[in-house]
């Protein structure tokens, strides 16, 4: 087999484990049932990933890769502050509104009974991202010389709460309830409340 089409079968494996998270909620998901999603044995399955785990870690790094890159550019591009924040936080909510799948991953709905370190990497990637937000609140001083009278890291840890909180509504409801539902309004208070503290 050669390495693209290895490659290829790979991602085929990731991208029904997917559709499988997203189609299946509540469901736990096996390797059976995966091979059979896929259209292969499961000593197939076992030729790309050693484990089940290592699939998840192929999504985790899916995911951590497509918002990190995100964020990179947002930074790259824009240099107000508040606008840094504002799509910062819109990114994460439509990259999890269009990957209902692997947004259970995020919330750690499907990492239940899987390994523990999966969780771990989800917390890492949390983690990073109220860094940058962080980041980006401090900067502030700097680049406008006015800060915010509250910490930095209350801010950061607010925004990210909010972000997490549009994210886990989103699997409770089983994807009916979109995360950028009614996110101008909220914005607009949120960015209220950023330019008072």
């Amino acid at each position: 087999m050669s390495t693209s089409t290895k490659k290829n079968r790979r991602e085929q494996i990731l991208q029904a484990l997917a559709h499988m998270l997203e189609t299946h909620p509540g469901q736990r998901i096996t390797t059976a049932k995966l091979a059979k999603e896929v259209g292969v044995s499961e000593a197939a399955l076992y030729r790309h990933f050693p484990s089940k785990a290592r699939m998840f870690e192929g999504l985790i790094t899916f995911i951590e890769d497509s918002i990190l890159a995100g964020i990179n550019q947002i930074l790259n591009e824009e240099k107000d502050t508040i606008t840094r924040c504002h799509h910062i936080l819109h990114l994460l909510l439509v990259f999890t509104e269009r990957n209902p799948g692997i947004t259970r991953i995020m919330t750690g709905d499907a990492l239940q009974g899987e390994h523990e370190r999966l969780g771990e990497q989800i917390s890492a990637l949390y983690a990073k991202i109220e860094t940058h937000f962080k980041q980006v609140l401090r900067e502030k001083k700097m680049r406008e010389a006015t800060g915010f009278s509250l910490d930095e890291g209350t801010l950061a840890n607010l925004l990210l709460a909010y972000a997490e909180g549009r994210i886990n509504q989103y699997v409770r409801t089983r994807f009916a309830l979109k995360p950028t539902t009614d996110f101008d309004q909220q914005w607009t208070f949120l960015h209220k409340q950023l330019l008072q503290s």
